[in-house]
């Protein structure tokens, strides 16, 4: 695949991403009395890794996120010339979902920008669960950095084929249900960078949290993935006789 095919793929599930995963947090987790509240919109996020992790996995490998291509370059997955292009790829595809949020959600008579927002991502008193600034490092450096040890594994040679967009999207549903009370979940600052470029202000000033701390979390998952999961010598035979995998 060519450079332009790739990121034109990763342009396109980034801008899926944001508008599946922000876009149901914005239009239906409080609507009224059948919204789909915090289960609803993690689901929405997993199921968007998830379908275009089986539509576009083979063109660009389905990044969506930079804390993703840092995590894989860390773990001996991806080269380090084809960063940048990938994240300025998933950069744009995210600020122009987070557009079309708001030009749909501007179409509702009461919606306000500044009161309704576009499910940025924030700590402190913009924290859904007004958790502070510290909360918010450790959960996303965490959380992202066990998002990219379950990519990286559930897509090694050794794992079972077929699975990893089940994988991986489970696993971002898990990461949303643990963390939209302390963050409004981010784990991929190119989710968070595309509502924040619109909503401006505070969503702007907090958002070099969610750069740092995803890309953090990244890099130890990559560079402990490659730790744990690298090929040395065969295991001794089980009891049974059957060689064991080696790990």
């Amino acid at each position: 695949m060519t450079m332009f095919q790739r990121t034109s793929a990763e342009f396109l599930g980034t801008f899926w991403l944001v508008l599946g995963g922000c876009g149901s947090a914005v239009f239906a987790a409080a609507f009224p009395q059948l919204g789909i509240g915090l289960l609803g919109v993690s689901l929405a996020f997993g199921l968007t890794v998830l379908t275009m992790a089986y539509s576009i996995g083979h063109i660009s490998g389905c990044h969506l996120n930079p804390a993703v291509t840092v995590g894989l370059w860390a773990g001996g997955r991806f080269p380090a010339k084809d960063i940048l292009p990938y994240v300025l790829a998933q950069l744009v595809g995210a600020f122009a979902a987070a557009l079309v949020i708001y030009a749909i959600a501007v179409g509702k008579a009461d919606y306000s920008l500044a009161q309704n927002g576009l499910a940025a991502n924030g700590y402190g008193e913009h924290s859904p669960g007004r958790y502070a600034l510290a909360s918010g490092l450790v959960a996303e450096a965490v959380l992202t950095f066990f998002f990219v040890m379950v990519i990286l594994g559930s897509t090694d040679r050794r794992a079972p084929a077929g699975f990893a967009p089940l994988a991986i999207g489970l696993a971002l549903t898990l990461i949303h249900l643990i963390s939209i009370p302390i963050t409004n979940t981010s784990v991929n600052p190119a989710r968070s960078s595309g509502p924040a470029l619109v909503v401006g202000g505070w969503a702007l000033q907090q958002l070099w949290l969610f750069w740092v701390a995803p890309l953090l979390g990244g890099l130890a998952g990559g560079l402990a993935y490659r730790l744990v999961a690298a090929e040395g010598a065969p295991a001794k035979p089980a009891i049974t006789g059957e060689p064991r995998p080696s790990v």
